[in-house]
């Protein structure tokens, strides 16, 4: 908002303002939410400790609900211009206000206020001394957040408490989601709902971090494709409602068990879930499809008087939303299509709330649909891939952050000579020799075999280079003749500037399934870039 203002009293346009400040970027200051050892979360934020980055950071911790314990690791902390008794009953009070379980201290200075802490506690004087003892300190299932100054190095003790798996990270910023999140919703209508999609693995991002998170923003739905994906977010600690999308019959006690929303989509689903549910059941949460011209699942207007005759037998079931999916929002060719599509769900509607004698939430808007049909908001909006940074109705996506950075490293340098081949039967040739980069990303993490024989390309120290050869299980190769590489260097399968767009683009598919093919053997690195509070301002 500074330099925005900034901008305009210096003269600039609004318009220019708005396309200088898409230039900003963040301050590269973060936490990382990172898979640890023995069913463990670490909260990694090694690099700096005051009173104002511990209590957001601990607001991070108390986000977190997929295990029972939290667990601060924590140094001394310096620079304050506070005598010593006075910073540790701080915070001290602060964790008591976070509800923190167990503390451990790091640091002569914090251990020599022991007594000021009223939870679970243990003192080291050093980090030496800590990772020493490490063996014999019982961490599992528990949220750990590591939280240091820099001289105490705290990223050795992130490092051991890391759980140690494949290089290949996808790392996802919760900070653009959530600003994407809110994107969307400054389009909206006062009063419209927000449903969240977060079925397969969240579009590959994760699963209860972005649950958490999206629970935390207040949106009202979140929808999963399957009943394991919702009973996986109840069990993470997710108390939203969610509505599932495929419910099976052999999912149904589950469901219930869990208070997972089935989508029911035809008569015969309709019956089954029925019959499951025992006598005494009233007013279950249901939603209804219909099918308005995506021919896939849904109920059609030939359906509805069977569909109203069995609503009309229960009580068992209350039905929370109608609902229809538009084909092709995103495309101003087919909008007398997407009219027809709408035209036809405001008729079945009408007809299902004539007799259920009551108005269910009405939506038909995707992500595409909430940026090219503002009058079509209704009651609620469902929010998709548009959460992760892409819409296929935005010209180059402007006003949307990106939230998932697939890199790998490299594993080993080649150099060949000419005509020397690359790769199984020898598809990958270098006529007038060479040098080759194996990486470690391979068909079993989601980097298609179609990416091979110079398709794909990576960011390899800012530049970008052809595969060589086939898409092996593991790894691959890259061309890299005439470029500087070695191993260990980064190498970015996509991030911002190289996005999953122009991957989808080099295969012939779409983005939705560049994202959702990233492998769970791929490592997740969640983090959020931190406040930073500006103390003063000299110009």
């Amino acid at each position: 908002m500074i330099c925005w203002a900034t901008l305009l009293a210096m003269g600039y346009t609004p318009e220019e303002a708005d396309l200088r400040l898409e230039k900003l970027t963040q301050v590269s200051m973060r936490l990382e939410l990172i898979n640890g050892i023995e069913n463990c979360s670490v909260i990694d934020d090694s690099y700096s400790a005051d009173i104002s980055s511990l209590a957001i950071a601990l607001d991070f911790l108390n986000l977190q609900n997929q295990h029972p314990k939290k667990t601060l690791i924590l140094s001394d902390i310096y620079e304050t211009g506070k005598a010593n008794e006075v910073l540790y009953a701080e915070i001290a009070a602060l964790l008591a206000q976070k509800n923190l379980n167990r503390l451990i201290g790091i640091g002569p200075n914090i251990s020599a206020f022991a007594e000021l802490f009223d939870l679970e506690s243990t003192f080291y004087e050093s980090t030496q001394a800590f990772i020493e003892q490490l063996p014999a300190i019982h961490f599992a299932n528990e949220t750990i957040l590591v939280k240091g100054a820099r001289r105490f190095e705290f990223g050795r003790i992130s490092k051991l408490l890391t759980q140690k798996i494949h290089d290949t990270i996808l790392e996802i910023n919760l900070n653009a989601l959530a600003a994407n999140l809110q994107f969307y919703r400054a389009k909206l209508k006062p009063g419209v709902k927000t449903m969240a999609m977060v079925k397969a693995f969240s579009y590959g991002s994760g699963s209860f971090e972005i649950a958490n998170l999206l629970q935390y923003h207040k949106v009202d739905y979140l929808a999963v494709a399957y009943a394991d994906e919702g009973i996986a977010l109840r069990k993470a600690g997710i108390s939203l409602p969610i509505m599932v999308m495929s419910p099976e019959p052999s999912a149904f006690e589950a469901m219930v068990k869990h208070q997972l929303e089935p989508e029911i989509y035809s008569v015969n689903v309709l019956k089954s879930f029925l019959n499951f549910l025992p006598a005494h059941e009233t007013a279950y949460p249901i939603h209804l499809k219909m099918d308005t011209g995506m021919h896939r699942l849904g109920f059609e207007s030939a359906d509805l008087p069977e569909l109203l005759a069995v609503l009309a037998t229960t009580d068992k079931l209350k039905v929370m939303s109608i609902f229809t999916h538009l084909v092709a929002t995103d495309s101003p060719e087919h909008d007398g299509f997407t009219n027809q599509q709408l035209q036809e769900f405001s008729h079945l509607y009408d007809q299902l709330t004539e007799q259920l004698k009551y108005m269910p939430i009405k939506h038909a808007l995707n992500t595409s649909g909430i940026t090219r049909w503002p009058d079509a908001q209704m009651d609620m909006v469902r929010i998709g891939i548009g959460l992760y940074g892409f819409d296929g109705a935005l010209k180059e996506n402007r006003g949307l952050h990106t939230v998932a950075v697939l890199k790998t490293t490299v594993t080993q340098v080649k150099n060949l000579k000419a005509g020397e081949t690359v790769g199984y039967s020898r598809k990958g040739v270098l006529p007038e020799g060479g040098k080759i980069a194996t990486v470690k990303i391979g068909y079993a993490d989601g980097y298609s075999r179609r990416f091979g024989n110079g398709v794909g390309e990576m960011l390899v120290n800012g530049q970008l280079v052809p595969t060589i050869g086939s898409i092996c299980m593991d790894m691959c190769m890259l061309n890299v003749t005439g470029l500087n590489v070695k191993t260990g260097d980064e190498v970015i399968v996509f991030n911002g500037q190289y996005t999953i767009v122009d991957l989808a683009a080099q295969i012939d598919t779409i983005p939705y399934e560049i994202l959702t093919n990233v492998s769970q053997r791929v490592k997740r690195i969640i983090f959020t870039n931190k406040q930073v509070e500006v103390k003063s301002l000299h110009l």
